[in-house]
């Protein structure tokens, strides 16, 4: 008999409008994905992935480089916050920012990139720039991928990646349209992976 685990307490980094917490928390309610997101930490004030958060009373917190003198220490406070809620694993979720990742979360940082990495990606890409790059560049094919941060923008091991076809009519909000709805069975998809290998 498997014993069954505690939920995997989540961290989320976001700085827009959460539609990627949103799925997360869809996936927890149905029960299909056994976590708890514990806290969202967003480097936008004005992110819509704050009312998100606080609609499922979920603790909140803004860190905002602009607040800090460099990098590192922008990331110390949010390494300070997940550390308060004692998260098992960070998502990002649509983080425009670089977070250094300290040696205590190597490996314990995803993230989803809508695009097949390494096309279309790095500082820069994001959002619909992605889709723009993805139609101007004429490419027949697109997807998502979720992968381990490091400590540069889209990189480090993937875990997984789900394509889509491009028709020749679409434009970036078809191909957007396409790639969110893999993004939502990817990120819980790669998340559940993750747990059978706790």
């Amino acid at each position: 008999m498997r014993i069954k685990k505690n939920p995997l307490r989540l961290g989320v980094l976001l700085s827009g409008g959460g539609t990627t917490l949103q799925n997360i928390l869809e996936r927890i309610e149905e029960k299909s994905l056994n976590a708890v997101v514990c806290v969202v930490v967003s480097s936008n004030s004005r992110a819509y992935g704050l009312v998100r958060a606080a609609k499922h009373l979920i603790p909140s917190f803004v860190v905002r480089l602009k607040d800090h003198e460099n990098t590192d220490s922008f990331s110390e406070e949010i390494t300070g916050v997940l550390g308060r809620f004692s998260v098992d694993l960070v998502l990002m979720a649509g983080f425009l920012r670089l977070y250094r990742i300290p040696e205590t979360y190597e490996g314990r940082v995803m993230n989803i990139h809508p695009a097949l990495i390494p096309k279309h990606c790095g500082k820069g890409f994001h959002g619909h720039h992605v889709h723009e790059s993805v139609v101007a560049a004429g490419d027949t094919e697109s997807g998502c991928t979720v992968h381990f941060a490091d400590n540069e923008y889209d990189h480090g091991p993937i875990i997984l990646q789900r394509k889509v076809a491009i028709a020749p009519e679409d434009g970036p909000d078809e191909v957007a349209a396409k790639v969110f709805a893999e993004e939502c069975k990817a990120y819980p998809e790669a998340i559940r992976m993750y747990m059978e290998n706790m």
